[in-house]
């Protein structure tokens, strides 16, 4: 809850940076973020140790676990000064899905659990979410670049004052965060025959969440070929990352409440 607070703290700052055109450095939206993060880190441990097991073995766990890839990703890039300003960007999903995820509902008593051989769940999942966290900073710095390029085609004097980063160097950083997420997801997906025994009652070709990996997979595969292969660059690859990322983000809660596997 104090994460969850330091990131709506984060998001009403975003819009001081957003009034100010981006022409400051955003170290302050930076730091808020970060606190959110070490309380989020502290809260994850502590539920990790207390269960002794990644968690991310229900809803809120995996929301959670997921917000908390965002912001680890997030920490590296802002690093670069001119990469800061991503937060601006971030911080109102963040905020949004964190609300969400504190819903009590969320987090119900643990049931019996699947088989599951040695770490490799928990190496699955962590694969999987981090991509999730790639892909979400990725559809970040397209609507940068989007802004980026509004403000260079009506107001050439706001974009050169700004902060941001050129919409070239955006643009690599949506290629290098889709490569990243894409790279991340595939060996994520690919190590489930080793990761999950197979569970009596239950049949995975079946199972929802499943066969929305797949779906996700293949939506991925589809912009990255697209991307260097038929060269989709500019405003319709941001659109692409963006509207690609909005269907994870949409449909991500209602395959794992329909899946016998994950929920």
């Amino acid at each position: 809850m104090l994460a969850v607070a330091s990131y709506g703290v984060s998001m009403l700052f975003s819009v001081f940076v957003w009034r100010k055109n981006f022409r400051t450095d955003d170290r302050v939206n930076y730091s808020l973020l970060m606190v959110g993060l070490a309380l989020h880190t502290v809260a994850l441990a502590k539920r990790g140790f207390s269960l002794e097991r990644c968690p991310v073995h229900n809803l809120f766990e995996a929301t959670a676990f997921f917000l908390w890839t965002i912001l680890v990703v997030y920490a590296f890039l802002g690093i670069f000064s001119r990469l800061r300003h991503l937060g601006a960007f971030t911080s109102p999903v963040v905020f949004a899905v964190g609300v969400f995820a504190l819903m009590p509902s969320l987090d119900p008593p643990h049931g019996p659990e699947l088989t599951f051989s040695g770490g490799w769940i928990s190496l699955h999942a962590t694969l999987i979410l981090l991509s999730y966290g790639a892909f979400a900073l990725g559809a970040a710095a397209a609507v940068m670049y989007l802004t980026q390029e509004h403000d260079l085609k009506l107001h050439k004097i706001k974009a050169i004052l700004s902060k941001l980063p050129s919409i070239e160097r955006i643009e690599k950083i949506e290629q290098r965060l889709l490569l990243s997420g894409f790279a991340l997801l595939t060996i994520g997906l690919a190590i489930i025959p080793i990761a999950v025994g197979q569970p009596a009652n239950i049949s995975f070709a079946s199972d929802s969440k499943v066969l929305w990996s797949g779906v996700v997979w293949v939506a991925y595969l589809g912009l990255v070929v697209w991307h260097y292969r038929f060269h989709l660059i500019g405003r319709r690859f941001a659109w692409g990352v963006i509207s690609t990322f909005v269907f994870v983000l949409l449909t991500f809660w209602g395959t794992n409440l329909m899946s016998q596997v994950h929920n």
